[in-house]
């Protein structure tokens, strides 16, 4: 899962790439509203995680703008306000939850993760291709139902590839959203296709030649 965070103080920035990155995240970042903004325009993020408080333009504005634009990424607004009011200004300009600082690490994955299930329509807590299955939240994957452990890694490519089983994925944008971008060579993606059919079997993930893969459970 591709993640965006907005926030200006940096050492709570590079925390939280440490982190989420150790989730099986991949993470961009900006120090300010303005540049948030752009990127998460520009680019197609699983979920974005934005302070109030930043240079050139608060989070509000951000998320205000977005949805103006018909940007509906999941927003997790970030504050050190707690009060009631505050919280209320964030839902009601169109973010989808919000945290004070300082908060738990594990709760803000938590909630990462409620957010990436939670559709437009109705997003499946549980995602299912053939005799296939995936649970985000639990982090299993079961085949033919017997549990197939997976590295974290292997659990989100897999996770990308089942949430876009209508269609065949890239590589580049496997890549993108698995990993941290282009800091990563384009073969990364088939090692990792090929653990996981050496995992569920040749099968489970078909090639179509010159355009990606396609799970086919």
């Amino acid at each position: 899962m591709r993640v965006l965070v907005v926030d200006d103080e940096r050492g709570l920035v590079r925390a939280l790439t440490r982190g989420l990155t150790a989730e099986g995240f991949a993470v961009d970042v900006a120090y300010d509203g303005n540049s948030g903004l752009e990127l998460a325009t520009d680019n197609d993020y699983d979920a974005i995680v934005l302070d109030v408080m930043l240079p050139g333009r608060n989070g509000y504005d951000v998320v205000t703008a977005l949805r103006a634009l018909d940007v509906w990424t999941p927003v997790l607004m970030l504050s050190a306000k707690d009060g009631e009011h505050d919280v209320a200004d964030g839902l009601d300009v169109g973010a989808d939850d919000y945290l004070t600082k300082p908060f738990s690490f594990v709760v803000l994955v938590a909630r990462l993760r409620a957010l990436v299930r939670r559709p437009a329509e109705a997003r499946p807590a549980v995602l299912t291709v053939g005799d296939l299955t995936l649970d985000p939240a639990a982090r299993t994957v079961t085949r033919a139902g017997e549990l197939v452990p997976t590295t974290m890694r292997e659990l989100a490519l897999l996770e990308y590839l089942m949430r876009h089983a209508d269609r065949v994925v890239g590589k580049v944008e496997l890549r993108d959203h698995v990993w941290d971008g282009s800091g990563e060579d384009l073969n990364v993606v088939e090692v990792y296709v090929g653990y996981l059919r050496r995992k569920l079997g040749r099968e489970a993930i078909a090639t179509v030649r010159g355009a990606g893969y396609r799970v086919a459970g």
